[in-house]
């Protein structure tokens, strides 16, 4: 479900992404620190994520220079992989499942604006990866999409609308090309 946040709004800073100004600005400095640089200590990021609200599983791996917008909105399962330079744009919830993939460069957009408006009005909407998901480098994934159980979306590719389960799909926008199978 799409929430219209008004742009006049989110310049004078009603949008908060669901946390006070301290709480933004102190993540601001943390994710630039730790995250979106070449730090590699997976389990301080694990904790630190932890720290400011988001639920994560085990065996998570966070390479170097990720940004993550909201960390109080982001849910991560077990045996989780995010690669170089992803960016969680996480301005609603993003609910990550176990067994995912996120290669390198893949950007998950929960916020988009309304072109129709003068106002550009923000839209917001939430992003589900299901459990075996594998989103390919420099994908989009955007907002109000499930990704559900073992898709893949491949490299260069733009998820605008749902992908099924056990399906590759490629392009934009991502069109099903054939059966995932698992050996």
């Amino acid at each position: 479900m799409k929430k219209e946040v008004r742009l006049d709004m989110f310049d004078n800073q009603k949008f908060n992404g669901g946390a006070g100004l301290a709480k933004r600005a102190f993540w601001f400095v943390v994710n630039g620190i730790f995250f979106k640089s070449f730090f590699h200590f997976y389990s301080l990021k694990v904790w630190l994520l932890k720290a400011f609200g988001a639920k994560v599983g085990r065996n998570v791996v966070i390479k170097p220079h990720v940004n993550i917008k909201y960390p109080w909105n982001l849910q991560v399962g077990d045996n989780v992989w995010i690669g170089e330079e992803v960016w969680i744009d996480s301005l609603d919830k993003v609910i990550i499942g176990n067994n995912v993939c996120i290669s390198q460069g893949a950007l998950l957009l929960c916020g988009n604006h309304h072109y129709g408006k003068v106002t550009f009005d923000l839209m917001v909407g939430k992003i589900i990866l299901e459990d075996g998901v594998w989103i390919g480098a420099k994908s989009m994934v955007c907002p109000n999409v499930i990704c559900y159980s073992h898709s893949v979306l491949g490299v260069l590719s733009v998820a605008a609308k749902n992908l099924e389960p056990y399906t590759i799909y490629r392009g934009n926008p991502a069109e099903r090309v054939k059966e995932r199978i698992i050996e």
